[in-house]
């Protein structure tokens, strides 16, 4: 049986985004531009959403060995947690019945303490160590340690959308997911309690530049967040360390590997967040996201 869908009101000022879509005319000598107002509404995740959630989870992990299929399922199957943000309806009634299960984005949280032993969870640790590995050792061997303390539960926190998705929009479903999180654990539903809250994000740097791990500070400014927003959990995050995924056809920001003519390398920013600062990070989002 498919899920019930409920319509999660976002904050009228600011669930009303813009987005700019660049289009090529083959009967038109030049390139013609339009600016295209799309307005996005947040809802509960379905069944249905199976294939848009699968998706942008393929975005993000692409050929890393993670059974996405099986986290799918769980997203779906704990779906009083997160949010996924489709296109609103068109009153006229000329909506186009091909894109009406279309998913730009989701939000969600997955325990990994609690799903300890599930395929997908146990990939998840294993591609984040592996890679950490490769830069610092017992940074590896600390983040190895936090990840299987069941005693300070940590939560895979994932935040994906399309390139064409105004990072506005985040800041309303941030606040929405903590506010459901805060409900689960009060009800003692899945994904509830969280001391450390894990993040990969889309990011990309320019090619010659080299990750360093320790100097947080000066890697933060080479780096560009394909999702704007992961820039404040960055900078609250007690762990970060980059890894490239130039070899497995991803394109930056979901486009090619060059800003501003610079070529650029892509790449996963890996981050701990611990959960006391999420307030903080809010805060930060509130500031610079609010219209």
């Amino acid at each position: 049986m498919a899920s019930s869908v409920k319509r999660r009101v976002l904050d009228p000022q600011r669930d009303q985004s813009e987005s700019e879509s660049d289009e090529s005319s083959e009967e038109s000598e030049g390139e013609m531009h339009e600016e295209v107002q799309v307005d996005f509404e947040a809802h509960s995740i379905s069944d249905d959403d199976y294939n848009g959630i699968k998706r942008l989870l393929q975005q993000l992990f692409l050929k890393a060995s993670v059974n996405i299929t099986e986290l799918v399922g769980i997203i779906i199957q704990q779906n009083h947690v997160g949010s996924v943000i489709r296109q609103a309806e068109i009153l006229d009634g000329s909506s186009d019945e091909d894109d009406e299960d279309d998913v730009f984005g989701f939000i969600t949280a997955l325990n990994l303490t609690e799903r300890k032993g599930t395929e997908s969870v146990e990939q998840i640790k294993e591609l984040v160590l592996s890679h950490c590995k490769t830069y610092h050792q017992s940074a590896a061997d600390q983040l190895d340690k936090i990840l299987n303390d069941n005693s300070k539960p940590v939560s895979f926190l994932i935040s994906e959308r399309f390139v064409n998705v105004p990072p506005q929009i985040s800041l309303p479903l941030h606040k929405q997911l903590q506010a459901e999180l805060i409900d689960a654990q009060r009800t003692n539903k899945p994904c509830g309690k969280s001391h450390y809250y894990l993040m990969i994000s889309k990011t990309c740097m320019e090619v010659g530049k080299k990750s360093k791990p320790q100097q947080k500070g000066k890697q933060k400014e080479e780096l560009m967040f394909a999702n704007a927003e992961d820039e404040f959990f960055y900078e609250q995050a007690v762990m970060t360390f980059n890894y490239s995924v130039q070899e497995e056809s991803d394109s930056c920001l979901s486009g090619r590997w060059s800003f501003n003519d610079i070529p650029m390398t892509p790449l996963r920013t890996v981050m701990l967040i611990p959960a006391e600062r999420i307030n903080a990070i809010m805060d930060k989002l509130k500031e610079y996201l609010s219209i």
